[in-house]
């Protein structure tokens, strides 16, 4: 954490200090304990174990048989192993929760400037402390009971702060966890990818070895299964890399929502966050609430990438081998046994 850059690019030490102490998950200021990551990231450790659990839902607790798990760091997206100690087993940074400590000292002691709230332009006196939920804008008292919101709903400016905040915060945690859901199932895809086509090689193979002893009069025969074969392998590989590249593009747009709710939550004051919805906020929190709850794509079945089905038996008449399939009919069955019989005859 470069507090010294920070502090070097804004005009206020203090704003400047406050942004680098703030939390990618909860996006309030890091309440201690403070854990450092590998990537030198920094989190709370509630929250650290928040993405943990979201990544590793069977990882029980501290002391668990289960030798440990992984998630991915919310700010640079690198991959953070765990022992079986899950975060506790992390480093606590007590630098950054001694720089708290002194700053929250100093914000103390800090008298409140008249400036630093925003002020009604109705009433250049008045402070804005309510917020007029009829016609969901931020105003003051004077609004209210002379204003133009003397008719409207009203409540109380904080509370309607923190339950839109909150509601941010909640679709943030939600969006990391359900990227390092999707990043699962994309790499579970290109396995079955690999998988189908490890396996259509292998059926490839066995259907060679089988006709290379029926020599020629096999050939045309074994032209025409492996034509099969490779048109399944590439219907069903294109529907699979149809499916990545869907995940994908989902991956991509929630991260980019994360990071524009990130934006938007990291304005502290209640205000302030409020009267700005029309730009990021409140505009774009219908979105992130939407695509919080995950999208709804396609999956294969279990078993999608087996080529089980281009298995065949050789052991057959050489005069029967026009009729050779994949799975040889009911009818090819009793045709079979109908030579028999006229043999005996």
């Amino acid at each position: 954490m470069d507090l010294q850059a920070g502090i070097l690019q804004d005009g206020s030490p203090m704003e400047s200090l406050e942004k680098q102490l703030i939390c990618p998950i909860c996006l309030e200021m890091f309440s201690k304990p403070v854990v450092i990551l590998p990537c030198q990231h920094n989190l709370c450790r509630k929250c650290a174990n928040d993405v943990f659990q979201a990544a590793n839902p069977y990882w029980q607790s501290r002391g668990s048989l289960i030798s440990g798990g992984r998630f991915r760091c919310p700010s640079c997206r690198h991959e953070v192993l765990l022992d079986r100690h899950g975060v506790y087993g992390l480093q606590r940074n007590l630098l950054v929760e001694n720089i708290i400590d002194i700053y929250k000292q100093e914000c103390s002691s800090r008298p409140l400037k008249k400036g630093e709230h925003p002020m009604c332009k109705e009433h250049e006196d008045e402070r804005i402390n309510i917020y007029c939920v009829t016609c969901e804008v931020p105003t003051c008292s004077m609004c209210k009971v002379f204003g133009a919101h003397k008719d409207c709903e009203v409540a109380p400016l904080q509370t309607v702060f923190q339950g839109q905040k909150t509601e941010l915060n909640n679709c943030i945690s939600m969006l990391v966890a359900g990227n390092d859901r999707i990043q699962t199932i994309i790499s579970q895809l290109e396995d079955s990818c690999q998988s189908t086509e490890e396996n259509s090689e292998a059926a490839k193979r066995e259907l060679c070895a089988r006709f290379e002893a029926l020599a020629a009069l096999l050939e045309e025969k074994k032209a025409e299964l492996l034509q099969r074969i490779c048109q399944e392998q590439a219907d069903k590989t294109a529907f699979i890399q149809s499916l990545i590249c869907q995940y994908k593009e989902q991956l991509e747009k929630s991260s980019r929502l994360v990071e524009t709710a990130i934006q938007a939550a990291e304005e502290t004051g209640g205000a302030a966050f409020l009267m700005g919805h029309t730009h990021t906020s409140l505009l774009s929190l219908p979105r992130i609430v939407e695509a919080s709850k995950g999208g709804r794509l396609d999956k294969i079945e279990q078993g999608y990438e087996s080529m089980d089905a281009f298995s065949v038996s050789l052991e057959h008449l050489t005069e029967a081998v026009h009729a050779l399939d994949f799975d040889p009919a009911e009818e090819d069955e009793e045709y079979f046994d109908g030579e028999e019989e006229e043999a005996e005859e």
